[in-house]
C-alpha cells in the first residue's frame, strides 16, 4: 500500500500534467465537487488523499473520453 509521501508526489505529478496538457481542464478543478472538500477545515490523511487522487483520475479520464467523442464528431 502506498504511503501518504507516494500518494501526494502523485497528486501532484498527475495536478502538473493536467495544467500542462490539459489546461483548460485545470483551470476547473477548483470548481469541480468531486475535488472539493466538504468541510472548512478537513482532516486530510492517506484515506482522504488517496481519494482525492482517485477523483483526479476519473475527473482526467471522463474529459479525455468526452474529447475524444467531440474529435469524432467533428471530422
Amino acid at each position: 500500500m502506498k504511503d501518504l509521501h507516494n500518494i501526494l508526489t502523485e497528486i501532484t505529478q498527475l495536478t502538473t500534467s493536467i495544467e500542462t496538457d490539459y489546461p483548460e481542464l485545470y483551470r476547473s478543478l477548483d470548481e469541480n465537487p468531486l475535488t472539493l472538500p466538504v468541510s472548512k477545515h478537513p482532516h486530510m490523511d492517506k484515506k482522504v488523499m488517496t481519494e482525492y487522487l482517485e477523483s483526479l483520475k476519473q475527473v482526467l479520464g471522463h474529459y479525455i473520453a468526452e474529447e475524444k467523442i467531440k474529435n469524432k464528431k467533428s471530422k
